[in-house]
């Protein structure tokens, strides 16, 4: 992970390894044991069908061999050196009972010196950064740096695969080019050159494909950059982004969704927040903000463009859509989120839906991080084929580098190939992962439709029994 060292970084950590020794502690509501809560593929269902009367459902991680999460080894880089113990103590994520049964097992856990450009984040981080690259070295050197990094950890810790996940602090958007950001012939040169609008984030993705790593941008930054993509087609290199999608924005890919799909017409969309951790302090910065502003806006675009009942003219006749993010010390990583949906209903009728979530930021992004982890490397191992005339050979070949259409549950703005339709309706994007796991086990897609349970009951209607009513 690029940000081992933050709430994030060291709440996975923690929450591997507690789960990897069956931790328990005490809380003030009673003893806890540790657990996967808010993983969709450890803790969400499928339905296999039906025994006799009674749905069976299993678990999405039995589906398909998926890797153990309590098996993965974790290291990464950090602009700041402090040990994973210590960090997770400034974090004030996690119980300090628990805290304090798995700091012996991160306290020799320090992450690898990163690169350190000012100009991509806010200046206050500058207190942090102890732990960079030299400034001297070339972007390219950078790379460099970084790919040898990905091998000496591989080899030292006897790795089949790695993933690399950016969990660090939200850049600017980079200024898009021609002839720097459009190809990856163009990329490469830009960063033999030094060019300076490539970020720290876009030279962690290119060091990740260049050793055959798949790479995750969970920040709203325009790290996979065309550039990009392109590099990781001609590797066959799996890539996701942008931005873990954790708490308010899922919850406004189900009411949007709610809205629209029940014929009501959304007015306006209103979202604030307010947290306290490292990350509230760098969205401060309005350059910063921007790029979160932008992954938080359009997860209402395709529920609008589906409906020219109530959109005839689509993202024109779209709501009012803002989205306020300040950073108030005092709340810690424990987020406020309260939003406002304005919309109108029947006869001209007005009605507002009012929402106020407080949750643990790192809590609930842990999971989400654990989920990306597993899901991009089972890409790795998927070739597809398109079906030929009866008898001729198939031609397997890997998936598009981009899987934002498998991943949409996950990912605020996901990305995704040419062609492939995004889709933002968080129940529709499970669907979709849920699906996909099933067709690899040899299941069929699942419809909902449980039409072969209505025909069955046409053919052989049953009585209706009533349960007696005594007074």
């Amino acid at each position: 992970m690029i940000g081992l060292g933050g709430n994030n970084g060291t709440t996975v950590t923690a929450q591997i390894l507690a789960n990897r020794e069956h931790v328990r502690w005490e809380t003030k509501d009673g003893p806890m044991e540790a657990n996967f809560l808010g993983s969709l593929l450890q803790c969400s269902t499928s339905s296999l069908g039906f025994c006799g009367e009674e749905e069976v459902f299993v678990p999405f991680k039995s589906l398909v061999p998926l890797v153990d999460p309590t098996q993965i080894v974790v290291g990464g880089w950090d602009i700041n050196n402090m040990n994973l113990a210590d960090a997770m103590r400034r974090a004030k994520v996690l119980d300090i009972n628990l805290q304090q049964q798995v700091a012996p097992m991160m306290r020799h856990m320090v992450p690898l010196p990163s690169v350190y450009i000012p100009d991509f984040i806010a200046s206050e981080q500058s207190e942090r950064a102890n732990n960079t690259l030299p400034a001297t070295l070339s972007r390219w050197e950078a790379v460099e740096h970084l790919r040898a990094d990905i091998r000496n950890f591989k080899t030292a810790n006897h790795l089949d695969k790695i993933v690399v996940l950016w969990t660090a602090s939200t850049e600017r958007f980079c200024q898009e080019t021609v002839g720097v950001h459009d190809s990856a012939d163009n990329l490469l040169a830009a960063i033999h050159a030094s060019h300076a609008e490539i970020s720290p984030s876009t030279l962690f993705a290119v060091a990740s494909i260049l050793e055959g790593c798949a790479f995750v941008n969970g920040s709203p930054q325009n790290t996979l950059v065309p550039g990009v993509v392109d590099l990781a087609t001609r590797h066959h290199v799996p890539i996701a982004g942008s931005d873990f999608k954790t708490g308010q924005t899922k919850l406004k890919s189900v009411l949007v969704d709610f809205l629209i799909s029940s014929g009501i017409r959304p007015l306006s969309v209103v979202s604030y927040n307010h947290l306290g951790n490292n990350d509230g302090a760098n969205l401060a910065n309005p350059r910063c903000f921007r790029s979160k502003e932008i992954s938080k806006s359009s997860v209402c675009d395709d529920m609008i463009a589906g409906n020219q009942v109530l959109f005839p003219e689509g993202k024109k006749d779209g709501p009012d859509h803002l989205v306020i993010i300040k950073y108030c010390p005092a709340v810690g990583d424990s987020k406020r989120a309260m939003d406002e949906y304005y919309s109108e209903i029947a006869m001209g009728g007005k009605n507002t839906i009012s929402i106020h979530n407080v949750c643990e930021d790192s809590l609930l992004a842990a999971p989400v991080i654990i989920d990306l982890a597993c899901t991009i490397e089972l890409f790795t191992r998927i070739e597809v084929a398109a079906a030929g005339a009866p008898g001729s050979a198939l031609e397997y070949q890997p998936f598009h580098p981009l899987m934002g259409s498998f991943l949409g549950f996950l990912l605020k703005a996901p990305l995704v190939a040419p062609g492939v339709p995004l889709v933002n309706s968080l129940f529709k994007q499970r669907l979709c992962l849920e699906n996909l796991l099933r067709v690899l086990r040899g299941l069929e897609p699942n419809t909902l439709m449980n039409l072969e349970r209505n025909v069955e009951a046409a053919r052989h209607p049953a009585v209706p029994t009533f349960a007696a009513i005594h007074h």
